[in-house]
């Protein structure tokens, strides 16, 4: 049942996939769409042992863009020097490494200075406590504030004129419109095309899901 959960995600994810990236190739191979990006959590499989019990897996809630990759059912709290923060997501599938991401202002909440990395950077990184409904969890490191990204297959790269590991801007119209500067690009055969932002990022630009930008380069 789980594996076949799992192909339905897979199977879908890669639909809206080709379907994203068909659309914004047509119109404008520099455009992106945007994907917000709130504070979340990635459990390794010993962690999620400890916090929500032996043997338990991720139940999934609804796929995510990325090909593979979901939103599922659990929570944690997220606990730090200063206060918490309640319901936090869990994302699947699991990780080699448990890995949380938080904007800037969830740092002041917690307590923490969580650096700018992009994910699986996580060497000296912040920690803090997890605490799940059996269990909880305190990491010496693994919390980082995710710098800004663009997922994209080959093909949308090839046709952006950008490769895997630029750095490159983009444009935002709108009235609160504006640059975003220090933009990674990623490039995978698995991904789907997409810009990740925070929601801090988001509201500066008056930015929401499926919202679109430019890649304009220097």
């Amino acid at each position: 049942m789980q594996l076949t959960e799992q192909m339905i995600d897979k199977v879908v994810a890669d639909i809206l996939a080709k379907a994203t990236s068909s659309a914004a190739s047509k119109s404008d191979p520099a455009l992106v769409p945007v994907g917000v990006s709130n504070r979340h959590v990635h459990l390794s499989r010993e962690d999620m042992e400890m916090l929500f019990g032996p043997g338990q897996n991720l139940t999934r809630m609804k796929a995510m863009k990325q090909p593979g990759q979901y939103a599922a059912e659990e929570t944690v709290t997220l606990k730090g020097p200063k206060g918490e923060l309640r319901r936090v997501r869990v994302l699947g599938p699991f990780r080699k490494e448990t890995q949380i991401e938080i904007s800037v202002s969830d740092g002041f909440a917690l307590g923490i200075k969580a650096p700018m990395r992009m994910s699986g950077d996580l060497d000296e990184s912040a920690g803090l406590e997890i605490v799940g409904p059996l269990g909880s969890v305190k990491l010496e490191q693994g919390v980082i504030v995710a710098q800004r990204h663009i997922h994209m297959h080959p093909d949308d790269a090839k046709k952006a004129g950008v490769c895997n590991g630029e750095i490159v801007s983009v444009e935002a119209q709108g009235p609160r419109g504006g640059i975003l500067k220090n933009v990674a690009v990623r490039v995978s055969e698995a991904s789907a095309l997409e810009i990740h932002i925070d929601v801090e990022e988001a509201n500066a630009l008056g930015l929401k899901n499926n919202d679109q930008v430019r890649i304009c380069k220097s």
